[in-house]
């Protein structure tokens, strides 16, 4: 069933809308006709085919996710190799035809040797941020407590779709002597490897558990120094270790999420349990104050970001059952999070659970900064009383806020996620640069900003508020890092959002993704990113942008209409979150608003400079600009029914992109979670048969109170593009109603997935975003034989081998086939066989003369859908030499170039021309 065909469909559905091979040094390569790039192929074995990359050097384990895509289209996301090296797509993600300009990326930027070289950026000018004014309150320095530190260790846990039971271990630092109940900060950290060899400087696996030999890693000591900040604060902490999901996350189709959501859960019973009867906890957990399980924050990095994330949203809105590891009663209240360099696949927030998102600015993991999401991701899905707030930290990489990712302080290997490659410098990230932090100074700031989240969600201190709400103060504990802030909700209101219901005049409404340059907010050449834009699972999105304005003139204003006026009431000022290229200076805008009766006032004069950037950052990141609303006031107008709002460049030219807009307020309202639905997409698996046509859905589970609006994307399994409808969704129904037709038949074949990705638009959370129905073939594999067409020809005339199979497949077959060494008589060289034909196959030369099996001859041929056969060609040449009869020698290999055992070796024979 074609996505037109599923999408009508879903038109009855209430409220829906309009809506090459490895090239290795003394090794083996190759290329094809379909000209694969370099590193490619594609590969299999029983029956099962993949697309295959090699990476020229280990690619770092991290917390990006790894992905596949051709052009902007996510083919898929690979399983990796032990050897790091190695990554494998199965062919039912990724259809074999149309795999032009391939591309591996992880977190928007090229891991693959196609990438472009860096491009030199001016280091003039890059320039570090002005220091802002110190805040009246630091939430930095150490309190009046002395700590206890110790662990614990429980049996391990079974989580669903994970074959090995996961560690219950942690790290506990909690206040020495402090009386009553005290709140609980819980830390969970990101992918890393898991084990290391003691000795070693770079021998590292993601096994779990370890092998003999191997030691586990500590990830969950990595955050000790801000567990003793809080603790000295009167918090009561805990640092998990999830070693045992960083080993098995690569399967999951949520990257791990949801397991880790069940290992915070399971956690927070056990401290539930403990404050309940103390007599049964660990012995830290008794020297330690009564955790205070109604005042939880959650403190996640990376992939543990989304999971605290996804935690906060199960704790609240329970998951489908047969997918959580943890079913017990919810006995916490999270009152907020902390998310450090997050990664977050499913662009699932959780609106009404305030948030903290720290942003490193020379993150070289996840390098696009998609955490933004969990500020941008929340505007209109709920009531907005949570506050959402971005914490860029200029300088700062992805590992050092966790000391033991941190070389120099880490028991196992460790690195700059960033690099340090000395030929490649950042005039922004590299060590040494004046914008860059050293480890130290990070971690650091990071404990700073973590204790300023704490001391606001948990404590209900508004004096901190201005550390984290773009109101433009500092934590002195903090320095020397510059770190810059904007956020969404709290008593921010109205909303001049770039949406499908905006008008836009004297300025361009542009799509945050999309393979359109027109309509794209940056152009795919722009040297770096926007962490606003980050990509998602399909190649374009509806309902995410922004303002883009661009001048060679002062003077002519933009001016943004939202569909229906927006009130203002109440506001002491008007919030804008603007962004410009970065380390441009002096751009300035005069900014008005006007009434529904047509009444104007201009509010005052803004100017923006832009973060330090390079073509490796992600720094076209909005700041926020505020003016007062005292102009509008004494010009009378109707802050109630505001329809629209202005900027003018004053600047005399330049380029600005406008996030949006909201009437502010200080203080930080009461939050309530409100009653939504929630929906979870599974994933169902069929045998094709051999014949008929069968009707499936795409299982969707809708649970949770009230009734709220998504976004549903079905993606096309043979283009993966994508349509889109907004869906009205309640409880217990069937409001996304996806069929798929599966044809039986009696050919080999791929697996086929029909997938769908859902996301919250307003009233309503998501957690598994993506599943479908993947139907699978259940056909044989064809009988695969090689054999001589013309094996015995006079010089300048063409060798030739005919591959064949036994019947008719619906897919590409490729089957690798090999030159050998002969085992008697002279071999052909490489001067004996057409120059072309052997730069075509091999990339080789035929200087110096040497022997063909030498020449790095492993050719992967072709058989396309409905044919039987293909034929390998080798072309020879006719010189004036006489010269013994010469041979050539091919055969099928497996995957690794290693002829197959029962399969023999076949030789061509070239004579002498008389």
């Amino acid at each position: 069933m074609t996505a037109v065909a599923v999408l009508a469909a879903l038109a009855g559905s209430p409220g829906l809308a309009q809506a090459q091979q490895p090239s290795h040094a003394g090794s083996l390569s190759a290329t094809n006709d379909d000209g694969l790039p370099p590193g490619w192929r594609i590969d299999g074995e029983r029956g099962a085919r993949e697309l295959v990359w090699r990476a020229p050097k280990t690619v770092p384990m991290g917390d990006a996710r790894v992905e596949f895509r051709t052009g902007n289209r996510l083919l898929g996301v690979p399983r990796p190799a032990k050897d790091g090296r190695t990554f494998r797509l199965a062919l039912d993600k990724a259809a074999a035809t149309g795999l032009t300009d391939l591309q591996v990326t992880a977190a928007g930027r090229r891991l693959d040797a196609a990438a472009d070289e860096p491009r030199e950026t001016d280091a003039q000018g890059v320039r570090l941020p002005a220091q802002a004014p110190a805040n009246g309150v630091d939430p930095g320095k150490p309190g009046s407590y002395r700590t206890v530190t110790g662990e614990y260790d429980l049996p391990a846990v079974r989580l669903p779709g994970f074959a090995t039971p996961v560690e219950m271990r942690a790290q506990v630092v909690a206040p020495k002597g402090a009386t009553g109940s005290r709140p609980l900060a819980l830390f969970l950290h990101g992918r890393h490897a898991t084990c290391y060899k003691p000795g070693s400087e770079d021998d590292v696996t993601i096994d779990w558990p370890c092998a003999d030999g191997y030691k586990p890693i500590p990830s969950d000591k990595g955050y000790l120094r801000d567990q003793k900040l809080l603790a000295s604060q009167g918090y009561v902490t805990v640092s998990i270790s999830a070693n045992g999901i960083n080993a098995q996350d690569w399967q999951a189709e949520d990257a791990g999420a949801q397991a880790r959501s069940s290992l915070v859960r399971q956690h927070l019973a056990r401290w539930a349990d403990w404050t309940a009867h103390r007599s049964t906890a660990p012995a830290v957990v008794r020297e330690a104050p009564k955790a205070d399980l109604s005042r939880v924050l959650l403190v996640g990095h990376s992939r543990g970001g989304e999971g605290v994330n996804r935690a906060a949203m199960d704790s609240l809105y329970p998951p489908p059952a047969a997918e959580d590891g943890y079913r017990g009663p919810v006995r916490w209240k999270v009152r907020g999070t902390v998310l450090i360099g997050p990664t977050i696949f499913g662009q699932n927030p959780v609106a009404d659970v305030p948030s903290v998102t720290l942003l490193p600015g020379c993150d070289g993991d996840v390098s696009d900064l998609q955490g933004e999401d969990f500020v941008d991701g929340t505007r209109g899905v709920s009531k907005g009383t949570a506050l959402h707030s971005a914490v860029y930290v200029v300088g700062a990489n992805h590992n050092f806020f966790n000391s033991e990712w941190t070389p120099g302080q880490a028991e196992a290997p460790a690195d700059d996620d960033f690099g340090t490659d000395p030929d490649q410098r950042d005039p922004v990230c590299s060590p040494g640069a004046a914008t860059r932090l050293t480890a130290a100074q990070q971690h650091k700031a990071g404990s700073t900003y973590i204790a300023a989240a704490a001391r606001l969600f948990v404590a209900g201190d508004d004096r901190v508020l201005p550390l984290l709400d773009g109101s433009g103060r500092r934590a002195p504990s903090a320095d020397p890092a510059r770190v810059l802030t904007h956020a969404v909700g709290g008593r921010r209101v109205g909303g001049f959002l770039p949406d499908a219901g905006a008008k836009v005049t004297g300025a361009r409404l542009c799509a945050a993704v999309d393979p359109d340059p027109a309509a794209a907010c940056l152009a795919p050449d722009t040297p770096g990113s926007s962490p606003h834009f980050a990509s998602w699972e399909t190649e374009k999105e509806a309902g995410r942008g922004a303002v883009d304005l661009k001048w060679s003139a002062a003077g002519r204003a933009a001016r943004v209409t939202p569909a229906k006026p927006v009130s203002l009431h109440g506001s002491q000022k008007l919030a804008l979150r603007v962004f410009v290229p970065p380390n441009t200076t002096g751009t300035t805008f005069d900014v008005s608003v006007t009434d529904s009766a047509n009444r104007r006032a201009t509010l005052g004069r803004v100017k923006v400079a832009g973060l330090p950037g390079s073509e490796r950052t992600a720094s076209y990141w909005a700041q926020e600009l505020r003016v007062p609303l005292t102009a509008a006031t004494r010009a009378g107008l109707d802050l109630r029914h505001v329809k629209s709002l202005e900027l003018t460049p004053r600047s005399r030219s330049g380029r600005a992109w406008l996030m949006d807009a909201w009437g502010w307020a200080p203080g930080t309202p009461a939050v309530r979670a409100a009653a939504m639905p929630r929906v979870d997409v599974g994933r169902t698996v069929v045998k094709e048969g051999d014949s008929g046509t069968r009707t499936y859905r795409i299982p969707v589970k809708i649970s949770g109170h009230g009734s709220g609006k998504v976004r549903v994307y079905v993606l096309a399994p043979d283009s993966g593009r994508a349509e889109s409808r907004l869906v009205t969704v309640r409880p217990g129904s069937n409001a996304i109603d996806v069929p798929v037709e599966v044809k039986g038949d009696t050919a080999y074949g791929e697996d086929v997935e029909h997938d769908i990705a859902v996301k919250a638009v307003h009233n309503a959370v998501v957690g598994a975003h993506r599943g479908g129905l993947t139907a699978q073939n259940d056909d044989p594999e064809p009988v695969i034989t090689l054999s001589p067409v013309a094996d015995r020809v006079t010089e300048g005339e063409t060798l030739t081998w005919r591959l064949s199979i036994d019947a008719p497949v619906t897919v590409d077959l490729w089957e690798p086939v090999r030159v050998l060494p002969v085992t008697e008589g002279t071999e052909l060289s490489t001067k004996d066989v057409d120059p072309q034909w052997l730069k075509d196959w091999s990339g080789d030369v035929p200087d110096p003369e040497r022997r063909l099996s030498d020449a790095n001859l492993w050719v992967w041929l072709n058989i396309p859908p409905g044919s039987t056969s293909v034929d390998f060609v080798t072309p020879t040449v006719r010189d004036q030499l006489a010269e013994p009869t010469e041979s050539m020698r091919v055969a099928l290999t497996d995957r690794n170039a290693e002829p197959l055992p029962d399969r023999p070796a076949l030789t061509g024979t070239v004579l002498d021309r008389p």
